[in-house]
């Protein structure tokens, strides 16, 4: 999609130096907007997605690769419907945005970038200094400055002051201020930002549309720390005064607090929810790897009135109170551990709310009405019938709305097994709840030391799955599960079972657990809570049955960077369930035209298989929306699923995530390389026969005989104990000789082994000396090469 534009005021580098001049902002006309049609399929999506081309801002020369930009924070994380706001993106390699893009359903209205800023290299700081000093030595000479003068002086000082010291982490060093107005039909919610640059395509990071009106701190770092205003519409200091229902965006300083002053009425019911770890779910390098806000709330006489850290076992806390009495009410926040910096971002919302804490039961079948209980504040009403009438099994948001106010979203549950209450007293095996297999059981721990005890028949080798939906439905039971005989001897027990699905998660506490009965008969199945905690939110989803074999899909990353004509790799994930074996075949799904993948397949037994995606051979403007499937045999039957988008994130420098995103997007460049991946083919039948201990050769079509002696070949992530011996030139092509080392027999020995193609390094003359090791960027990916290594 291609804008006219025209520039005015643009800052930008001057001789090598940061201009800051007088940091008038770059602005850009816009056309009127249109909704962008995609093809096929995916025109049926309900997102909707409009994506606003922006003029390069070139604030240095693109003499190196360019490094692929990196999102950490959105601040601003969100904005009311059909109003105005400012947003600083920061991260890292944000320089030279070409495009930027929200994905919402609905449109964007306007968007314009206001600045980008980074850190001052050491030359810059030290001629900005000089510069400054020499206006300093005129003003003692008596000389008397310009207006244009003082503006420069004042530009000079705030870049020192903002952007003269080193950033606590490189990946926050960066940011980029912009404008946006959102259309008063952008649907409420949660939508994704990401960005665009000559290195490629952002990762997404959140970005809520909210009702409420919307107040914002004073950004940290972009805005001179003197700048304050009255106007409730303006960014606001770190102690304001609020009127609810309003939300205010904010972001934590180290060791630092936020209150916010607010008047409420005796006997309101007022909610206050923190958003915080729900924007950005994992920090790399934090401990614990998110920001732990803690909110307390003081009256007019600073007595504490109410306090929280989490709502639950979520780390974003909410408080409920009852107005004890009119007055002035004050409410702080700060990280529990008092840390803070720029991506200690925060969303806190005040009002008397609609706020759902359970429902129950947590799920129903597929193809029926369900009637809903619903406890919570504010609520308008207590009961709700959903219809699941073409509703596929599945998890689903369910919320209501009070004075044209959403609550927050509850997860309910849908599933194609029959289902049944369950019924109290069966607190022992005498008093045991009889049921018949297969069933879903919707049941509660109703009190402390509760225990739920269920009775069915068994046939000897049959085997029992039995698998608790409660804390991934947002119980707060952390559940355990024991199967016993007739003779109350023990045949299985679980108490957490790690679901690699839910990404959000860290506290995996429902249970899971899989047995062969011994011998026809009655058996037991327990449930209680491994805390010996209950009461009526202590719900829970219990399937006791023959095992179901099935499958879901993780693509990762949900961003794909491509050169035109070229491959990249792609890795998804497999995660099998009741004990799913076989292979997974993937494919694209409604694809634009020229896209197309090599070895995509997970085989069988494996969790995640590593291939590649090609690119048409013309680069476009626009990010494109992509969709995998995989489908595989199950019971003589294929089935098909979705391969969800998601990023692998890091949390506290060891764990990881698999974090879904809305979609998947790919941006296509240009290809400015003497080759394309149209003339480089597999020549050697796949799947590569690799000895144990031995070697095979793998023959490779190439554009042109010189293509050994320019690029080096590289494998990426491949199995330990597979590697390249050599790669020679042939008529044609390359030969690659791959080994399989005696000592480092892999442990995945089937799959795709994907090599990455790197510009060599010329060698230096005989008389100079030793260059640094450079870094080399591939410049293209060689279409994956499955693989087995046989016995020798």
């Amino acid at each position: 999609m291609n804008f006219p534009y025209k520039l005015k005021n643009a800052c930008g580098e001057r001789n090598g130096v940061l201009d800051c001049g007088s940091l008038l902002p770059l602005s850009i006309g816009w056309p009127p907007f249109q909704k962008r049609q995609r093809p096929g399929a995916l025109q049926n999506l309900a997102a909707i997605r409009l994506v606003i081309c922006f003029l390069a801002l070139a604030l240095a020369p693109l003499a190196k690769a360019q490094q692929t930009p990196h999102i950490a924070y959105v601040y601003p994380a969100g904005g009311r419907q059909g109003a105005a706001c400012s947003v600083v993106i920061g991260g890292q390699f944000l320089s030279g945005v070409t495009n930027f893009a929200l994905l919402m359903d609905g449109d964007l209205a306007r968007a314009k970038i206001i600045a980008y800023n980074r850190p001052l290299k050491p030359q810059e700081q030290q001629a900005l200094k000089e510069e400054l000093a020499k206006f300093q030595e005129r003003r003692k000479n008596g000389e008397q400055l310009t207006q244009t003068d003082l503006a420069r002086v004042d530009g000079i000082k705030r870049a020192l002051t903002q952007f003269g010291r080193r950033p606590a982490n490189p990946a926050i060093s960066e940011f980029m201020t912009l404008q946006l107005t959102l259309a008063t039909n952008a649907a409420p919610g949660d939508h994704e930002i990401r960005v665009r640059t000559p290195g490629g395509l952002s990762n997404p990071l959140k970005f809520c549309v909210g009702l409420l009106p919307e107040t914002s701190k004073l950004d940290w770092k972009a805005v001179p720390k003197d700048r304050g205003s009255t106007d409730p519409a303006m960014p606001q200091p770190a102690e304001a005064t609020v009127r609810p229902p309003v939300t205010i965006n904010g972001q934590i300083a180290p060791a630092g607090a936020d209150r916010y002053h607010f008047w409420a009425q005796r006997g309101r019911q007022i909610i206050i929810v923190v958003e915080a770890r729900r924007l950005i779910p994992y920090l790399a390098d934090a401990v614990p790897g998110w920001f732990e806000a803690a909110l307390t709330i003081y009256d007019s006489k600073g007595n504490e009135v109410a306090s929280a850290e989490r709502y639950r076992f979520h780390p974003d806390p909410v408080i409920h109170f009852e107005v004890p009495h009119d007055g002035t009410y004050t409410v702080e926040i700060h990280d529990s551990l008092f840390r803070g910096r720029e991506d200690f971002v925060y969303r806190l919302t005040i009002g008397e709310l609609p706020f759902v804490t359970d429902i129950f039961p947590l799920g129903g079948p597929a193809g029926e009405k369900s009637t809903v209980q619903l406890t919570g504040w504010n609520l308008p009403i207590h009961t709700l019938t959903l219809d699941n009438t073409g509703r596929a099994p599945g998890i689903y948001p369910v919320s209501v709305t009070q004075d044209g106010r959403p609550s927050n979203p509850m997860p309910f549950a849908v599933d194609t097994l029959l289902e049944c209450r369950e019924q109290e007293p069966n607190n022992s095996p005498e008093s045991a709840q009889s049921v018949v297999l297969p069933v879903i059981i919707n049941g509660r721990i109703d009190e402390p030391g509760d225990e739920d005890v269920f009775r069915f028949e068994g046939r000897a080798g049959e085997q029992i799955v039995a698998e608790v939906l409660a804390r991934r439905l947002d119980s707060p039971l952390d559940s355990t599960l024991k199967l016993t005989d007739a003779a109350g001897k023990q045949l299985a027990f679980n108490d957490d079972y790690d679901d690699k699905g839910s990404g959000l998660e860290t506290d995996h506490a429902d249970s899971y657990l899989t047995a062969t009965l011994p011998a026809d008969g009655n058996y037991f199945l327990r449930i209680a809570d491994a805390q010996h905690q209950g009461g009526p939110d202590y719900a829970y989803r219990l399937r006791i049955s023959e095992p179901r074999p099935d499958f879901a899909l993780r693509v990762v990353p949900s961003g794909l960077n491509v050169r035109a004509g070229l491959s990249v790799p792609v890795t998804v994930y497999a995660l099998r369930k009741d004990g799913f074996t076989n292979a997974i075949d993937l494919r694209l799904k409604n694809a634009p035209a020229g896209f197309s993948l090599s070895g995509a397949r997970i085989p069988a037994n494996q969790e995640k298989a590593q291939f590649t995606l090609k690119a048409p051979p013309q680069a476009g403007n626009e990010m494109m929306p992509l969709s995998l499937e995989g489908s595989a045999e199950i019971a003589g039957q294929i089935v098909v699923h979705p391969a969800v988008p998601a990023e692998d994130m890091m949390q506290a420098f060891a764990y990881r995530h698999l974090v879904p995103a809305r979609e998947l997007e790919v941006a296509v460049a240009d290809n400015p390389r003497p080759f394309a991946s149209n003339a480089i083919k597999i020549l050697s039948a796949t799947p590569v026969k690799i000895p144990a201990g031995g070697t095979a050769r793998v023959r490779v079509a190439t554009p042109s005989n010189a293509f050994a002696t320019r690029f080096d070949l590289e494998l990426n992530s491949a199995p330990a104990g597979i590697s390249i011996q050599g790669v020679s030139p042939v008529d044609g092509g390359v030969e690659i000789v791959l080994e399989c080392a005696d000592s480092k027999t892999p442990s995945v020995t089937a799959g795709n082994l994907i090599v990455n193609v790197l510009p060599k390094i010329a060698p230096a003359a005989p008389a100079t000396p030793q260059p640094k090791i450079q870094r080399r960027n591939p410049v293209g990916t060689l279409p994956a090469i499955p693989f087995v290594v046989v016995a020798k």
